[in-house]
């Protein structure tokens, strides 16, 4: 009981002085890193030039439509995953609960490979149109995420090796979907297919970027108003609901905004690892637990990481380009490592 209280006692400041400070720092670290990926590149692009409007039409269309453009996805790519991560970490009480590893992004991929592969066939007449790609990766989302909580209802860290184990079989079977479609596809859908699957901000337009802008925003705005009740939710669900807490309907506003923000994702950047798992946990060592700092600072945190992986994966070995993915996995994969062993001494 008097953990609760000292809990109450903490979500009564909100959030303190100095985390305020480092989430100015991450909105100033952010901002730092949209504006040097905005002029770096194959071409690059003079600050100065652009605010003296001395630059080219050629310039100007490579800045406005085609790495313009990027970089928002990217950002907004990197703030999903970061803020999924740390929402879903907070849901299942569980440290490892990652878009990626627990099979939410392969079944938000699986949603829109059927979309890609069997839409032009079925939903070609779809009056929503644009918004069908991210509605597939959407829907794939969310029974992952209902069918990893059922499958891990009542269990906390006691349960990281069975949540694992149900996100291999789930990335398992996704993979074998996505296979079979992508044997099945055409020329021209085989392209739409590979433009994701190895995690690429490449080719996207306003008209694609636009939608996955308003179905992130609102759902990122959706888990900030959470952030109390996952704190107090880390006591168990019984003392929460004493508390106050709807729980069921923080299940749902959790499970539905995080499969919304990651559907959304996927469906136009692809499967992107380790970005939810790593973030999150770089905020907590930065300034703590508090979800009201936490939430908001893996937002920021996760599109500054994500801006700068890309920026890399389009700058190492021009004229080529690495799959950002790849980028991730490489920060990603020793973290979770670390984590491991850092979970198994504690």
């Amino acid at each position: 009981m008097n953990k609760a209280l000292n809990l109450i006692n903490l979500n009564k400041l909100h959030i303190s002085s100095k985390q305020l400070f480092k989430l100015n720092v991450f909105v100033i670290l952010c901002a730092i890193c949209f504006l040097l990926a905005c002029v770096n590149g194959s071409i690059a692009i003079n600050f100065t030039d652009i605010y003296s409007g001395e630059i080219s039409d050629l310039t100007k269309i490579v800045l406005l439509e085609i790495r313009l453009p990027r970089v928002i996805l990217a950002a907004l790519v990197g703030a999903s995953l970061g803020i999924s991560g740390a929402a879903l970490q907070g849901l299942f009480r569980n440290p490892l609960a990652d878009p990626g590893l627990i099979g939410v992004s392969a079944g938000a991929a699986l949603g829109a490979t059927l979309v890609i592969v069997l839409g032009s066939n079925f939903l070609s007449g779809f009056m929503l149109g644009s918004f069908l790609l991210p509605l597939g990766a959407i829907s794939g989302a969310i029974l992952v995420i209902m069918m990893l909580y059922m499958l891990t209802k009542g269990f906390g860290y006691q349960g990281v090796t069975y949540m694992l184990l149900v996100g291999i079989a789930v990335n398992a079977i996704a993979g074998v979907g996505i296979g079979i479609l992508t044997f099945i596809s055409t020329d021209s859908e085989l392209r739409g297919l590979t433009f994701w699957t190895m995690g690429s901000f490449g080719g996207v337009t306003w008209p694609l970027l636009i939608p996955a802008i308003i179905i992130i925003l609102i759902s990122v705005a959706s888990m900030m108003t959470v952030s109390r009740n996952l704190d107090l939710i880390q006591l168990g669900e019984p003392e929460a609901y004493r508390l106050g807490v709807d729980v069921k309907k923080l299940k749902y506003k959790i499970i539905i905004s995080c499969a919304a923000a990651v559907g959304a994702s996927v469906s136009l950047s692809g499967m992107i690892g380790f970005v939810g798992l790593v973030v999150p946990h770089l905020v907590r060592l930065f300034g703590g637990v508090n979800h009201n700092y936490l939430l908001p600072g893996s937002a920021f945190i996760g599109a500054a990481l994500m801006i700068t992986a890309d920026m890399v994966a389009r700058t190492m070995i021009q004229p080529a380009e690495l799959p950002v993915g790849l980028i991730t996995s490489a920060i990603g994969s020793p973290f979770f490592l670390w984590l491991i062993f850092r979970i198994k001494r504690s």
